[in-house]
């Protein structure tokens, strides 16, 4: 099994484990294609819900660029809704994970 492969079994574990969600492996296999050699780097395979820069740039590249969604407020009430659920306390919130949540969020699988 390639590293790429584990990192997805385990997306799609936390998936599981914290939001009680079967993943669609092939919209997470894509997702996770999509984010890169980022998934193999301990800072940016990660999102920080505190960090206000760290969830701007989610914004702009993840949901306006990649997603083709118009900036507005829904945005930025749909990345604080995953992460009140990924749990504040939770240090490790899946930049993979996030994504995949965003996408089911605004519904905009069609774009993978």
């Amino acid at each position: 099994m390639s590293k790429r492969d584990e990192l997805i079994v385990k997306y799609a574990a936390d998936l599981k484990d914290k939001f009680g969600v079967h993943a669609d492996m092939d919209l997470l296999t894509k997702i996770t294609i999509g984010c890169g050699p980022s998934i193999y780097n301990a800072d940016s395979s990660t999102v920080s819900g505190s960090d206000e820069s760290e969830l701007a740039t989610v914004k702009n590249n993840f949901l306006i660029k990649k997603l083709g969604l118009k900036d507005s407020t829904d945005l930025d009430e749909g990345i604080a809704t995953i992460m009140d659920k990924y749990g504040q306390s939770n240090r490790n919130k899946y930049r993979v994970v996030v994504y995949y949540l965003l996408t089911k969020h605004f519904k905009k699988e069609s774009v993978y």
